[in-house]
């Protein structure tokens, strides 16, 4: 063996780049540095927020026992999922905006929620199954239940739409848990599947081929709900809700 496949060799061992320059050390400090800076980043995704209390004992029950006798992390965000999606109805007619409403633990407390609720218990769940999660909120255009919920909102555009990102093999995937099944067969949509590694984020078309919802705009990602930031949206794009505050039947608006 030459000199030279021995210094190959070794470097090889070493699992460091070769030839052993100062460039090469220079990479693979940075790797490792970025590595743990990750690492870093992934942890606050696993800690318990004031809205994502995922620390919450009913939180904790609630993923031990939708989890149970599952091991494989991707299993596991695929059944709290579900569990999310069609364990909640949907109803984006009750809206409470006082902090501790907005908690995760609280929606545990009823069968219904909308899509702040759901995302934000999707993301709580995930974090007591030791799943890093965060929330992404958009806004969107034609929404489910676009009749009656343009007659309150004024507008066909719903703002701070919430969804959940999870951190599954080494990626973040999208999901949106928001509406169940039941809600989705009446209205002839077909329901968001998740299959934990592909983003699961809008029905965009109905199945007769018309538009349904129409992705506008994306706040970005965050560790816990903005409340601040998502209250001050709803007073700008519908000051009427806080104003006049004239609801129907069944409906209520809180805050």
């Amino acid at each position: 063996m030459d000199l030279k496949t021995k210094k190959r060799l070794k470097y090889k061992k070493t699992g460091l780049a070769f030839p052993f320059t100062l460039s090469a050390i220079y990479f693979n400090l940075l790797f490792l540095k970025n590595n743990n800076m990750d690492k870093e980043i992934l942890e606050d995704y696993l800690k318990p927020g004031k809205f994502t209390d995922s620390d919450a004992e009913i939180v904790i029950n609630f993923t031990q026992q939708k989890t149970k006798g599952i091991i494989d992390p991707l299993q596991k965000a695929i059944k709290l999922y579900y569990a999310v999606r069609d364990g909640f109805a949907y109803n984006p007619f009750r809206i409470d905006l006082r902090p501790d409403a907005l908690k995760a633990s609280n929606l545990l407390s009823r069968n219904y929620g909308y899509c702040v609720e759901k995302a934000n218990l999707l993301a709580a769940v995930a974090r007591a199954a030791g799943i890093p999660s965060r929330l992404g909120f958009a806004q969107v255009r034609n929404h489910l239940g676009a009749v009656r919920l343009e007659k309150i909102l004024r507008t066909d555009l719903l703002v701070f739409h919430g969804y959940t990102e999870l951190y599954l093999n080494s990626k973040w995937v999208k999901a949106t848990p928001a509406f169940n099944k039941t809600l989705c067969q009446r209205l002839k949509v077909k329901p968001l599947e998740f299959d934990g590694k592909t983003d699961s984020l809008f029905q965009q078309m109905a199945p007769n081929g018309k538009k349904f919802m129409e992705y506008v705009y994306d706040y970005g990602q965050f560790q816990d709900v903005p409340y601040d930031l998502y209250v001050s949206e709803l007073h700008k794009y519908y000051p009427h809700m806080f104003e006049e505050k004239v609801l129907y039947g069944d409906e209520y608006f809180i805050y």
